[in-house]
């Protein structure tokens, strides 16, 4: 049920957007991660529950299988970001920066990028003249938008006492250095922020991954008991047909 309605919001999300947008910024389009997501989710738990309602062997047997698949990239994608933290660290940088490119073309992901800026107190990937990367943003003489030099308003120190957000306190920062523009906006990127949070919350973190990781591993385990349980029923029929066919018995 939850899978199915995580498609129903992709799905709907995707269908309000205009299809040159939802083109331009597809790879990273929240709403189609939703849908993935939530597809998967639902061929999994249909195996599962299907083939244990119906005892069928193959219906189970793949239910565990993707169960094992899904925790094994699980362990292998947290092994190899701990390893290879560098090129985990540039991946990210990667997705982020294609995220700036792309802020104006998608309002979920506008939303989004302004969540993680404010949540984070951050601006940018590596600093807040990362937006000029952006065609609204971008910083170049040549750029005739009204937004040139600006800075999304996520990135602007709120005082305590505002009421009325201002969506132009961004407006000509990119122009100023880091000491001047520190006194309006947060010039420190994301992705160190980022590092910082994971690093301050590994057990939080531990502890997420411990939660998801138990229910697929008792998933497997009952799963393959009852494909156990089904075959011995099945041994024990045949067994029993053997016996009343046989005329001595």
């Amino acid at each position: 049920v939850i899978s199915m309605v995580m498609v129903a919001v992709g799905v709907y999300a995707r269908l309000l957007k205009h299809a040159e947008a939802a083109m331009a910024c597809l790879a990273v389009d929240p709403a189609i991660l939703l849908v993935v997501v939530g597809v998967l989710i639902f061929l999994i738990t249909f195996c599962g529950c299907i083939g244990s309602l119906r005892e069928n062997i193959c219906l189970l047997q793949t239910f565990s299988t993707c169960l094992t698949v899904v925790f094994l990239l699980q362990l292998a994608a947290g092994v190899l970001g701990f390893v290879f933290s560098d090129k985990a660290r540039g991946k990210v940088s990667e997705i982020i920066n294609g995220a700036i490119v792309h802020y104006r073309d998608d309002l979920d992901l506008q939303n989004l990028i302004d969540f993680g800026q404010r949540e984070f107190s951050c601006c940018g990937g590596v600093s807040y003249k990362d937006w000029s990367q952006n065609m609204y943003f971008n910083c170049t003489a040549a750029n005739p938008s009204r937004e040139r030099c600006s800075v999304p308003f996520s990135c602007c120190l709120r005082a305590a006492d505002e009421v009325v957000i201002n969506t132009m306190c961004g407006q000509g920062m990119q122009a100023m250095n880091y000491l001047e523009a520190s006194e309006f906006i947060y010039t420190n990127g994301c992705i160190d922020k980022l590092v910082n949070w994971i690093h301050s919350n590994l057990f939080l973190l531990g502890g997420i991954a411990l939660g998801l990781a138990i229910p697929q591993l008792v998933g497997i385990l009952l799963s393959q008991i009852l494909v156990n349980q089904i075959k011995d029923q099945i041994k024990l029929q045949l067994y029993n047909q053997q016996h009343r066919a046989d005329p001595w018995y």
